[in-house]
C-alpha cells in the first residue's frame, strides 16, 4: 500500500471526479458511506449515545453525512457544529440542510467554551472538526475541546486524520490533537501514522478505498511503501527441489565479547533458521564451547584473543558478512571491522556495536560497500546522523545519509522504516512483545541470510523485517506480549515462511 501526500490526494479527489462524471458531494457521500458501514457492522446496537463534532469544512461534511446514515438506522446521535469560522465548504453546508430535513435532529452550534457539552466515558465520540487538510493547530476555544474530549474517557473515532494531527508534516506536541482510539482513514494510510511522535494519536486504524481513479494514483512517486503480505510474497524466491547447501550462501557473523556470546548465538541461529546453506562464527577464544555446544549446525573460528573480537579469518571467503552484535567497541574490534571491510566488496551488514564503531570512527563509514545494510535502534541512529527536531527531519537525515554512503538503513520502531536513498518502505507486522532483549540480533541474522540466498540487499531487508514481524507475531499468539524471548522470534522463523507461502483464503 502507497502513502501519498495531502496534496497528491487532495488532487486526486479531484480527478476522480472529473474522470468518474461525479460531483465532490458525491465523493463524499459514498466515502462516509464507508466509514458508517464500519461503525454499524462493529456496533451492532442503536443503544450507544454517539456525539458527532463536525466542522465546517469538508472533514465536518463527512461527519454529517455519517450522522444522517446513523439516524435512519435509529442510532440516538447527537450533532455539534464546531464554528470556528464563518467560511463553510459547499459540501458541508448541502449535508448540514439534508441533516436539518430529517425533522429528528436539531445540531447544536459551539460558538465557545460555554456551549460544550457534558460528555461521559461511555459516550461513543465521532470526530470530524479537522481532516487531512488541516494546515496549523488547534487555538483558543477549539483546542480546549479538543482537551475537553481527550479527558472525557469517552472512546474516540476520527474521520479520515485525528483532528489536530497534520498528515505529512511535524504537529507540536504540546498542541491539542485528538487521540483518537480508532480511526477511519481514506484511500491510504497518512505518514504521521507511523512516526513515533505520531502514531498514538491515531490508534488502531483501518484504511477505507473510496474508489479514487486507480490509474492517477498509480503515477503518483509515494512518500513511503507501506509493506504487506502480498509485497513479501512477491520478494520471497521458492526453494527449488534440485538444490543444496551451496546454493544458500555462507554466511560469516563476526562479533561476540567475554559475557556477550548470546547476541551471537541468537544472531546466527535466526540466520540458520533463515535457511543459509552455510553459517560460521568468527568470535574470541572465550566463546567457543558456548557456540559449538548450543549451536552445533554452526561452524566456529577465532581469533587470538580471549575476551574480545580480534583481526579477520585469513584465507576465508564467505558469500556475506554480519557484523557487530555484542563485539564491544574496543580498538581490536574497531581493527576487526576495518579489517573486514578492507577485504570484501560485497555487501555487509552491520548491527550494534558494529553501528557504534561506525559513529565513533566516521572514515570508515566510506569503506562500507555500496548497498551493505545498517540497522541502528533509536540511540545508534541518533549517533550516526546526529540529533533531530522532529521525526520528519529525522527521516530527511536517514535519505541524506543512505544516499551519501550508498547503502540501505532500517529505522527500527514500532514501524520499522526500510530506506534505500530516496526509497522508503515500512513494515506493518510485529507487536509491542518484540521489544526484548536480543530482537535486533535476531533481525540482523534474518536479513544477512537472505543477503547470501541471493536476495538483493534491500529485498532482503524488507522481506527480512516482514518475516521477522510475522514470527514475532506467531511468538504473541502462543505466549502473550510479555512472555516473548528473541528466542522464539528465530524459533518460529520457519512457521513464519509457511504463513507467507499460504494464501490468505487458507
Amino acid at each position: 500500500m502507497r502513502i501519498l501526500t495531502a496534496e497528491q490526494l487532495s488532487e486526486a479527489d479531484k480527478i476522480s471526479i472529473k474522470k468518474q462524471q461525479i460531483s465532490s458531494e458525491e465523493l463524499m457521500e459514498k466515502a462516509a458511506s464507508l466509514v458508517f458501514k464500519e461503525i454499524h457492522n462493529r456496533l451492532q446496537t442503536a443503544q450507544i449515545p454517539i456525539k458527532i463534532f463536525c466542522g465546517i469544512g469538508n472533514n465536518g461534511g463527512d461527519g454529517l453525512v455519517v450522522a444522517r446514515l446513523l439516524m435512519e438506522q435509529a442510532y440516538s446521535v447527537e450533532v455539534f457544529i464546531v464554528n470556528y469560522s464563518d467560511k463553510r465548504s459547499e459540501d458541508f453546508l448541502s449535508n448540514f440542510q439534508k441533516l436539518k430535513n430529517l425533522d429528528r435532529v436539531r445540531p447544536v452550534l459551539i460558538n465557545s467554551e460555554t456551549d460544550f457539552p457534558e460528555i461521559k466515558s461511555g459516550d461513543f465520540i465521532i470526530d470530524a472538526i479537522f481532516g487531512i487538510g488541516l494546515n496549523r493547530p488547534a487555538e483558543g476555544w477549539v483546542a480546549k475541546l479538543i482537551d475537553r474530549l481527550n479527558e472525557s474517557g469517552a472512546f474516540k473515532l476520527s474521520i479520515d486524520m485525528p483532528s489536530g494531527l497534520f498528515s505529512d508534516k511535524p504537529t507540536d506536541p504540546d498542541s491539542s490533537i485528538i487521540h483518537a482510539d480508532f480511526t477511519l482513514s481514506f484511500q491510504t494510510p497518512k505518514m504521521s501514522f507511523f512516526l513515533p511522535e505520531s502514531m498514538d494519536y491515531v490508534g488502531d486504524f483501518q484504511i477505507l478505498d473510496i474508489g479514487l481513479d486507480k490509474e492517477y494514483l498509480a503515477k503518483l512517486k509515494p512518500q513511503a511503501v507501506l509493506v504487506s503480505k502480498g509485497i513479501a510474497q512477491s520478494l520471497y524466491k521458492p526453494r527449488r527441489k534440485n538444490s543444496h547447501k551451496g546454493d544458500y550462501g555462507h554466511l560469516l557473523i563476526s562479533g561476540g565479547s567475554y559475557g556477550k556470546m548470546g547476541s551471537v548465538n541468537l544472531t546466527a541461529t535466526a540466520a540458520l533458521r533463515t535457511g543459509c546453506g552455510l553459517c560460521t562464527l568468527y568470535i574470541p577464544r572465550c566463546g567457543y564451547e558456548i557456540l559449538q555446544t548450543n549451536l552445533p549446525e554452526a561452524m566456529v573460528l577465532t581469533g587470538d584473543d580471549q575476551d574480545f573480537l580480534s583481526g579477520y579469518p585469513e584465507d576465508f571467503e564467505p558469500d556475506g558478512l554480519c557484523f557487530g552484535m555484542g563485539a564491544g567497541t574496543s580498538d581490536k574490534a574497531k581493527t576487526a571491522l576495518e579489517d573486514m571491510l578492507k577485504r570484501t566488496k560485497k555487501p555487509v551488514l552491520v548491527d550494534a556495536d558494529g553501528l557504534n564503531i561506525l559513529s565513533e570512527n566516521k572514515e570508515l563509514l566510506k569503506l562500507l560497500p555500496e548497498n551493505s545494510v545498517l540497522t541502528p535502534h533509536p540511540g545508534e541512529l541518533k549517533r550516526l546522523i546526529g540529533q533531530w527536531t522532529d521525526d520528519f527531519e529525522k527521516l530527511e537525515k536517514v535519505k541524506k545519509f543512505s544516499q551519501k554512503y550508498k547503502i540501505i538503513v532500517l529505522v527500527k520502531g514500532a514501524y520499522t522504516f526500510i530506506v534505500n536513498r530516496e526509497e522508503v518502505y515500512i513494515n506493518n507486522s510485529g507487536n509491542p512483545g518484540m521489544a526484548t532483549a536480543g530482537s535486533g540480533d535476531v533481525l540482523s541474522g534474518v536479513i544477512a541470510s537472505l543477503m547470501v540466498q541471493g536476495y538483493s540487499p534491500l529485498s532482503a531487508a524488507v522481506l527480512g523485517v516482514y518475516q521477522h514481524g510475522v514470527s514475532g507475531d506467531i511468538a504473541a499468539s502462543e505466549k502473550g506480549y510479555e512472555a516473548i524471548m528473541a528466542s522464539d522470534i528465530a524459533a518460529n522463523m520457519g512457521i513464519a515462511f509457511l504463513r507467507l507461502t499460504e494464501s490468505d483464503e487458507a
